[in-house]
């Protein structure tokens, strides 16, 4: 892992929230050690060749992450990391803490992550919309990964939910907010989605 900048190193012609504009996040039930745990296990099974960190807080010397109790004027959190000689970068600024943002991005991996694992054929992989351009232009092309509710609490279950539960409350979900019943086609997505990570992970 390359050694973490003292400050967020957001893109300068990248629209920054205020922080007036980010949001309290009461749905993310993990510490902050373990966004990072998760964060970098993903990261390892996408096969990244490296990796670094970017958010605004005192750094620890053994692994580049923040102080447990790290609470930042400035919550952003940018990742980067190269792959197949290929440099990516995602960033989340929408939260008020700094697990939060952590949390969304490794959220955002691991939902690519298992895009890409699926047998269907597409144009280019899952993670090109982070890929970064060659040059200078590079720090100017962050995607903001947007928050993504966890699939047990878009389904309503425990992290450790049997499969019959998680089936049971999808199929309950998804009569609810179908199309027809009402719901709308972007309520019941997330419902299949959220019951496909939960079935497949």
């Amino acid at each position: 892992m390359s050694e973490t900048a003292s400050a967020v190193d957001w893109p300068p012609n990248f629209e920054h929230r205020s922080p007036q504009e980010r949001s309290r996040n009461r749905n993310f039930d993990v510490t902050l050690a373990r966004a990072f745990d998760d964060l970098e296990a993903e990261l390892e099974r996408v096969g990244v060749d490296d990796f670094r960190y970017s958010f605004d807080a005192e750094a620890r010397k053994t692994d580049s992450r923040p102080y447990a109790r790290a609470n930042p004027d400035d919550p952003s959190f940018v990742l980067r990391w190269t792959m197949d000689g290929k440099q990516y970068a995602v960033g989340c600024d929408a939260y008020s803490r700094l697990r939060d943002n952590v949390r969304t991005v490794g959220l955002y991996v691991r939902e690519k992550r298992k895009m890409e694992s699926r047998p269907v054929a597409t144009g280019e992989s899952e993670f090109a919309n982070a890929r970064l351009p060659p040059g200078d232009d590079e720090a100017e092309s962050v995607v903001v990964a947007e928050p993504a509710p966890d699939p047990h609490e878009v389904l309503g279950v425990t992290e450790d939910a049997e499969e019959a539960v998680v089936k049971a409350a999808a199929r309950r979900l998804k009569a609810d907010r179908h199309p027809d019943s009402g719901g709308s086609t972007e309520e019941f997505q997330r419902v299949v989605k959220a019951e496909e990570a939960l079935l497949d992970g």
